[in-house]
């Protein structure tokens, strides 16, 4: 059996719209390359910049860059971020847009951050683009 993840629109830069195509999020980290960028590999340790949407499964948008016109950079790969992007981002290349779909317990478990938009116990969705490496 096939999970179908999300669709998303726009290419890299551009905020997408995430679409849904169950009710049913799938289970464990999902990581699909929706533009293939020819940058060199991301590596755990890295500094990354990046534009982001983040969403939960089925739900509302919680955050993005894109509306602030502005990237974010953090360092990957070791407990910085949340341990959906920690494992799905590693060994992705600049200029890549990739979406992961994220279990609970990879991302904010079963308390999740109410005041964010984040339900307890719910998957996320973000569509990440790799811009840089600070």
């Amino acid at each position: 059996m096939s999970t179908q993840l999300p669709s998303a629109t726009g290419g890299f830069g551009e905020k997408p719209v995430i679409t849904f195509p169950t009710p049913e999020a799938p289970a464990g980290l999902q990581v699909e390359v929706l533009v293939e960028g020819d940058g060199p590999e991301i590596a755990a340790g890295d500094n990354i910049v990046v534009h982001y949407l983040g969403q939960s499964w089925g739900g509302s948008v919680f955050d993005n860059s894109y509306d602030r016109g502005a990237t974010i950079d953090f360092p990957i790969g070791i407990g910085a971020v949340i341990g959906g992007w920690d494992q799905g981002l590693p060994g992705k290349k600049l200029g890549s847009r990739i979406l992961l779909s994220i279990p609970p317990e990879l991302g904010y478990g079963q308390r999740g951050i109410p005041q964010a938009g984040i339900a307890g116990g719910a998957t996320l969705v973000f569509v990440i683009d790799l811009v840089d490496v600070a």
